[in-house]
């Protein structure tokens, strides 16, 4: 094979493995106690996710810490085999926090407040929704209208 033929090959190989990178990296989104889906997105969205898979592979790596504590400057929350990692974070009154999907079915990340304080909604796989902590600094108990066993804590401070 010449030259010529292999790097159409290269190229394309090197667009599809940033593509998968960006891909499972890409559900993040932020917001104040709404919801966003993560299925549109422009350039700064896949800004956003690259920077979201490298906080989720930290978070995966800290994942046997009990909690995280984080700025109001963002938060991240991942939800994958059936968990969310971490699965009690504190943050500041007001923070954003993007709550994204990396497993193979659909989640929900829901406050148990009445009324309720925060709700990502239905997140199918891959896809991110931004939710704001509360203005109230305590403790917010969490989980998947889905799958009740899933569970956790923000707590605000």
């Amino acid at each position: 094979m010449s030259l010529t033929l292999l790097r159409p090959r290269r190229s394309a190989l090197a667009a599809g493995a940033a593509f998968a990178l960006l891909s499972l990296a890409g559900c993040s989104s932020s917001g104040g106690g709404s919801t966003t889906a993560g299925s549109s997105g422009a350039a700064t969205s896949s800004a956003a996710a690259a920077s979201s898979a490298a906080s989720s592979a930290a978070s995966s790596a800290a994942s046997s810490a009990p909690s995280a504590a984080v700025s109001a400057s963002g938060a991240a929350i991942s939800i994958k085999n059936f968990t969310f990692i971490p699965a009690d974070l504190t943050v500041a009154p007001g923070t954003t926090i993007t709550v994204t999907n990396q497993d193979t079915t659909a989640h929900t990340l829901t406050s148990l407040s009445t009324p309720k304080a925060f709700d990502a909604g239905t997140l199918d796989p891959g896809k991110s929704a931004i939710i704001t902590a509360p203005a109230t600094a305590g403790g917010y108990p969490y989980f998947c209208m889905i799958h009740q066993f899933m569970k956790g804590t923000l707590t605000v401070q």
